[in-house]
């Protein structure tokens, strides 16, 4: 990833990848919001619950392609995940609002 994508976006696949819940966990404010699968979670325990259910229920790679600015804040990221799901691939988009060194709400969508 480019140096000038904030080091919480960055920190934040690292932590996916290697599975590290209490880390994800640790880079979202106390009351994030996270939309993946068109579910909402609000707060840094239903975001835990998200990162030790939903969110781990598959084995994936994930190989980002671009990031870009989205407005004051906000980072677009797009990427293709691989793995164990049905489908097997997804293209993606990560859309990251910050708050200071923080993630405030994480969109994820195809």
């Amino acid at each position: 990833m480019d140096a000038a994508v904030p080091s919480v976006i960055r920190d934040y696949f690292d932590a996916s990848a290697s599975r590290d819940v209490e880390r994800v966990v640790g880079l979202f404010t106390e009351d994030a919001v996270v939309v993946d699968e068109n579910e909402t979670r609000r707060g840094r325990s239903e975001i835990r619950a998200w990162q030790e259910g939903p969110a781990s229920r598959y084995e994936y790679t994930t190989e980002l392609r671009r990031v870009e600015p989205a407005g004051a804040d906000a980072f677009l990221v797009s990427g293709r995940i691989e793995g164990n799901f049905p489908g097997g691939t997804a293209d993606l988009i990560w859309r990251f609002t910050l708050s200071g060194d923080r993630i405030s709400q994480l969109e994820i969508a195809p």
